[in-house]
């Protein structure tokens, strides 16, 4: 998707309402071309600078994303893009610089209702120090993972399963024990041990 009105214009319907506007010009500026890609676990979208055989800045998103996530991801990308395009390869890939970037290009999407409260308030915390991933801040992915549209039947975070609740992810089944702050204490219940997981870890609830 580069230059060409019409490809551009078909963004439209991954993004929140009314925030095409904002996106659109970083496109018209630049040669971009962007891939939307399957769904990726270890990774929202990447950004490439151009080479010689390739002649563009190239970005990926995942396209399973919900709008919100859509559009902080890919202002996450473009702010590498602006990162590279002021310093080149002078700079570390999430330094201060990026990390001012990507702070200044969020700013104009807030106070505009276009992100849900929850998401605007933890999204509005975490651009003071921003990570090289949403999914590093708890209170920010939790509150993305909410408007997420293709979660499976029974699918949520730990941190929001019961005590007592049994549930099943790729390496068994088990029983949650304890929540604390950031991690859950649950136990595998074909072995009997105790595993500690991340607030923000995916799980499918099993019937009782």
């Amino acid at each position: 998707m580069g230059k060409q009105e019409k490809p551009l214009h078909t963004l439209q319907q991954f993004l929140p309402d009314n925030t095409f506007g904002h996106i659109a010009p970083y496109f018209k500026e630049h040669n971009i071309h962007l891939t939307l890609t399957k769904a990726r676990k270890s990774i929202l979208g990447d950004y490439r600078e151009p080479t010689r055989s390739e002649p563009y800045h190239r970005i990926t998103v995942n396209i399973n994303l919900n709008p919100y996530n859509f559009l902080i991801t890919l202002v996450h990308e473009l702010a590498h893009l602006v990162t590279c395009v002021e310093y080149g390869r002078s700079v570390k890939p999430h330094g201060k610089e990026w990390k001012a970037n990507f702070k200044n290009m969020l700013i104009p999407y807030l106070g505009k209702n276009f992100f849900p409260n929850d998401v605007e308030t933890a999204l509005s915390k975490y651009i003071n120090n921003p990570a090289a991933s949403t999914c590093t801040d708890t209170e920010l992915y939790k509150a993305l993972y909410k408007y997420d549209l293709d979660k499976k039947p029974g699918q949520t975070l730990i941190c929001h399963v019961p005590v007592g609740q049994h549930f099943k992810t790729d390496q068994g089944i088990f029983v949650k024990m304890k929540q604390l702050r950031t991690r859950s204490l649950c136990k595998d219940v074909g072995s009997g041990k105790q595993y500690y997981f991340p607030g923000i870890y995916e799980v499918e609830l099993l019937s009782q």
